[in-house]
């Protein structure tokens, strides 16, 4: 039998892509299982640095696990309690202005029919903005967030045995270095990629929450902390978080104010969150984990295919992990890590090739 090495080029990459089919066909037959061992995966790997200056003060191993368990956990119930927060305030609101959401639509759907357009494209225009589609949203919303509280025990399960095993991990650099050190040198750069992307997107998902709900706020917008939450939440989701969190304040304002006030609102995120998120942070995203702005939007749309909803947020670890497990820095693939972003290493300097031995002076005969 034939090894991969002795077959054509295209043969080669034809049974690779056949394989990467038949992995990703796996992984969204399983995506309910495997999208809550991503998730506690990431988290895993953004706190488990506490760990390391706790140990250099003595604390025992055990007792630094837990601390990063603790930790992991308190993210956790502070994401399920403000989307909880968020989902029963934009229930109530849709509840408290369904006569208005009601009179909106029809006002749209007139405003629509005036300009000429097709029964049809009205029609399609305006459901969305139906009170019953709007609730359907507020009923999906709780329903996400009761299906985290579900799986709940399955992540506290994967952190725990993570935390453990990430503890162990630790000395695989003394054990292996000699042997391994590629593989771990491209672990290390992962594991550094997903705390960088992860504080750069919490960064500026923080600022445009604030400045989004302050401004809500001032324009009398109902439930801005609501709509800062939602900011902050899909500023996680890159380059098209903005037109998720841009929608439904836009909508209450509509309702509330008419169209200055959904104008106003539109004006204010353009403003903030598409100069901020759409402009700005993916180039500081693209900075820290050496990924092209490209791949970071096309993977949005890939992994939320894959796995859900959840692909979406975990779009560019995933990315980066795929990235470090098929693309080893060989020189094989080095041509693909580089399309990917990845800044490849220098090549060391040729040394100087010998200089030419002085000639030897010989003792003239006396």
């Amino acid at each position: 039998m034939a090894s991969p090495q002795g077959l054509a080029p295209s043969t080669r990459t034809l049974l690779f892509l056949s394989a990467a089919v038949i992995v990703l066909a796996g992984v969204h037959a399983t995506r309910e299982v495997l999208a809550p061992l991503f998730l506690a995966a990431v988290l895993v790997i953004i706190v488990h640095p506490i760990r390391h200056p706790l140990e250099a003060r003595g604390w025992h191993r055990a007792a630094a696990t837990t601390v990063v368990i603790a930790v992991v956990y308190l993210i956790l119930l502070v994401l399920i309690a403000m989307l909880v927060f968020a989902g029963v305030q934009f229930a109530g609101l849709v509840q408290e202005y369904l006569q208005d959401l009601q009179d909106a639509v029809g006002g749209a759907t007139s405003w629509l029919a005036s300009l000429g357009l097709d029964q049809d494209a009205v029609s399609s225009a305006t459901d969305a903005l139906q009170p019953s589609q709007l609730l359907g949203v507020a009923t999906s919303i709780s329903g996400a967030v009761v299906g985290v509280a579900s799986t709940l025990f399955v992540v506290v399960t994967y952190v725990i045995f993570m935390s453990v095993d990430a503890a162990r991990y630790d000395g695989a650099h003394v054990e292996f270095g000699a042997t391994q050190g590629g593989v771990l040198r491209r672990a290390t750069t992962f594991n550094i990629g997903v705390r960088r992307y992860f504080v750069v997107s919490a960064s500026f998902g923080a600022v445009v929450a604030v400045i989004d709900g302050l401004a809500l706020w001032a324009l009398g917008v109902p439930a801005p902390a609501v709509w800062a939450i939602l900011a902050f939440v899909t500023n996680f989701i890159p380059n098209i978080g903005f037109v998720i969190g841009v929608i439904p304040p836009t909508i209450m304002a509509l309702v509330v104010g008419g169209w200055p006030l959904a104008l106003a609102v539109i004006a204010v995120y353009s403003a903030v969150n598409v100069v901020l998120q759409v402009l700005v942070q993916p180039k500081f995203v693209a900075d820290a984990v050496n990924i092209t702005l490209t791949l970071s939007f096309v993977s949005v749309i890939f992994w939320t295919f894959v796995i859900g909803p959840l692909g979406a947020i975990l779009a560019v670890p995933l990315t980066l992990l795929t990235r470090a497990v098929l693309l080893q820095g060989g020189p094989e693939t080095a041509w693909y890590s580089w399309l990917s972003g990845e800044d490849l290493p220098k090549p060391a300097p040729s040394p100087d090739p010998d200089p030419e031995p002085a000639a030897v002076e010989r003792p003239s005969a006396s």
